[in-house]
């Protein structure tokens, strides 16, 4: 069984798997189409995605807009992540609005990131593994993003230092919010 719990964000949710441990170690369902559907997710998956990362690395903020905008389930496998969900939905009223929580090999939560947010997130350890579940092919083309760092999201990333980060070279010249034409 899974807990699902909603966020200040509408559609974004965090899901907690029921875990079954034991002295040989544990197991739980990590994805549940029917469960997820009771929930609302019902688009179908139709790619994973696997990164692994070094502690400091930032991955975002990334969306794809239509036809190919997608919606994530994300979680990580080992280490840990800051995972961020930005409502990028024009006429949503938390428009701008943020919604971060840490996800972990040992908390097994999942976040549910639908059409229409930007997400990125940080990594917390070393050799931390992160996969993702996707709603809708990579798309090249389709790409937006807004830089990490815009004043005004407000995003606090937590403590590390902003010149230990490892970013891509595509991430380190998005646009600010302000600035973003927002496609959703």
């Amino acid at each position: 069984m899974m807990q699902i719990t909603k966020t200040p964000l509408k559609g974004v949710l965090v899901i907690e798997p029921k875990i079954w441990k034991d002295p040989r170690g544990y197991f739980y369902e990590s994805f549940n189409s029917q469960i997820l559907a009771e929930a609302g997710i019902t688009a179908p998956f139709v790619q994973d995605n696997q990164s692994f990362s070094q502690k400091g690395t930032l991955r975002g903020l990334h969306a794809q807009k239509q036809p190919f905008a997608q919606g994530k389930l994300v979680r990580v496998i080992q280490g840990r992540v800051f995972d961020v969900a930005v409502d990028a939905r024009r006429q949503s009223p938390t428009y701008g609005q943020h919604f971060g929580i840490e996800l972990s090999g040992d908390n097994h939560k999942q976040l549910w990131v639908p059409p229409g947010f930007l997400h990125g997130f940080l990594t917390l350890e070393d050799d931390t593994i992160f996969t993702y579940k996707v709603t809708q092919f990579y798309n090249k083309e389709s790409e937006v993003g807004v830089i990490w760092n815009d004043p005004q999201l407000g995003i606090n990333w937590g403590s590390i230092p902003a010149a230990e980060l490892l970013l891509s070279e595509k991430d380190t010249v998005l646009p600010g919010f302000s600035e973003f034409d927002s496609p959703f």
